[in-house]
């Protein structure tokens, strides 16, 4: 094994996680077998961003640093057989983003320590990853508590001689929402053809966009809702929901390469027309207090039913009225016939009905342990108590399945005006 058997980090009550601003402590640990000679111990904290252009690829093409700080355990000296214990401590800056991890690329936190020997000698490295969580408060994004609505209309012909119009209106109760929140979704397909439409479908998406040599776009489905067909000269009406899984919120504060957006996407497949709504998913949910009165999403007003078919089909004959009709659900990817939606089979989610968490002791809700808030759930180390918290156990979508590369949706500039689309088949 040579001369040196054991050389690790620890962090103080086995810390995985820490706020920006706080002090982080820890000891690094030596075991040795023999004398070792050596011209300096060396600990460091360092928080860093690197990205790529290559799934997975650890060599950067840009990176930026936040901080480095290091710390002088011990100098020039030789070190005795036997087992040897250095104490550190870093403070944190409160600039600091939260840790990610995604396919092409990384915000990674990390101490290190190094015993730098003599010349021709090997050095010995060693390195512990923590993680970081700067909380996005969702109260501090203006207008978040408002409605987001948008409309798209598409005109087309069927029949080779008839011409048609479908009006999608979608709705959404929020601009915000947290892991557990459902999303309510409102939506009013008016189809004023012969026609019956395409199922609609209900999407979230997340778009991870990495800033290299060139911009890349990475976008994934994250759940999606399937309701029944418009028939023709009816007027739908589709109220769902979709439950926030655990993931990455929406902004990384600090770190200038990566940016993570969600969209709300309900579409018709025939014919094609979609709306695209942007959303935040933060850590701090919308204060509900804040809520201006108003109506509900399922309490908006009674649509205006045409008086007349499009005027291409008046030479074809006189239409029916349109009809009201309620919209079933086909298919929701989150649907669970017992257990509450849980990301993954081991964790559950408490319920969100007014919008704050529930406790995490509860007996349905084992303690959790700290967790980074943007990779993957890490407990604390060894035999100690979890220590319980408010942040959310927050996993990420499964990258390896993603696909390579992909457009970028419409801005949010874009997203958030109400469009009109007219095209002629």
């Amino acid at each position: 094994m040579g001369k040196v058997q054991l050389f690790e980090i620890s962090l103080k009550d086995s810390r995985v996680i820490y706020s920006p601003g706080e002090a982080l402590s820890g000891t690094v640990t030596l075991r040795l077998a023999a004398a070792l000679p050596f011209k300096s111990i060396k600990v460091s904290c360092v928080g860093s961003c690197g990205v790529s252009n290559k799934v997975n690829d650890s060599s950067w093409n840009v990176e930026e640093q936040y901080f480095n700080s290091t710390f002088s355990l011990a100098d020039k000296g030789t070190l005795q057989p036997g087992e040897h214990t250095f104490q550190f401590q870093f403070l944190l800056p409160t600039s600091a983003p939260t840790s990610f991890e995604g396919p092409f690329g990384k915000v990674i936190h990390q101490v290190k320590a190094v015993i730098e020997t003599r010349k021709l000698s090997k050095d010995y490295k060693c390195n512990k990853l923590f993680y970081i969580l700067r909380p996005l408060d969702l109260n501090e994004i203006p207008e978040i508590e408002q409605l987001s609505c948008s409309t798209a209309t598409k005109k087309f012909n069927y029949l080779l001689v008839k011409s048609g119009q479908i009006t999608l209106k979608v709705t959404s109760n929020l601009r915000g929402y947290i892991v557990g929140q459902a999303i309510q979704i409102h939506t009013d397909l008016e189809n004023k053809s012969g026609r019956d439409t395409g199922p609609i479908v209900a999407s979230l998406i997340q778009k991870v966009a990495y800033k290299s040599k060139r911009c890349v776009y990475d976008l994934r489905t994250i759940a999606e809702v399937e309701g029944s067909t418009v028939k023709a000269w009816k007027h739908g009406v589709w109220d769902e929901q979709i439950l926030v899984p655990p993931l990455p919120q929406s902004i990384l504060h600090g770190c200038n390469l990566i940016h993570i957006d969600y969209y709300l996407q309900v579409s018709v497949k025939n014919p094609e027309v979609s709306v695209i709504l942007p959303i935040y998913i933060g850590n701090i949910p919308v204060n509900l207090s804040r809520l201006a009165p108003r109506l509900s999403i399922s309490q908006s007003p009674a649509p205006v039913v045409p008086s007349a078919p499009p005027q291409d089909d008046e030479a074809a004959g006189s239409c029916p009225p349109m009809d009201d009709v309620s919209l079933p659900t086909k298919s929701h990817s989150q649907q669970q016939s017992s257990a509450p939606f849980s990301y993954t089979p081991e964790l559950c989610f408490p319920n969100y009905g007014n919008g704050m968490p529930e406790s995490l002791g509860s007996p349905s809700h084992p303690t959790l342990c700290l967790s980074t808030g943007a990779t993957v759930p890490y407990y604390a180390e060894g035999a100690v108590v979890p220590t319980s918290t408010a942040n959310m156990l927050i996993l990420p979508p499964e990258y390896s399945t993603w696909g390579y590369p992909y457009d970028a949706p419409p801005s949010y500039e874009q997203s958030c005006s109400s469009t009109n689309v007219e095209n002629g088949n």
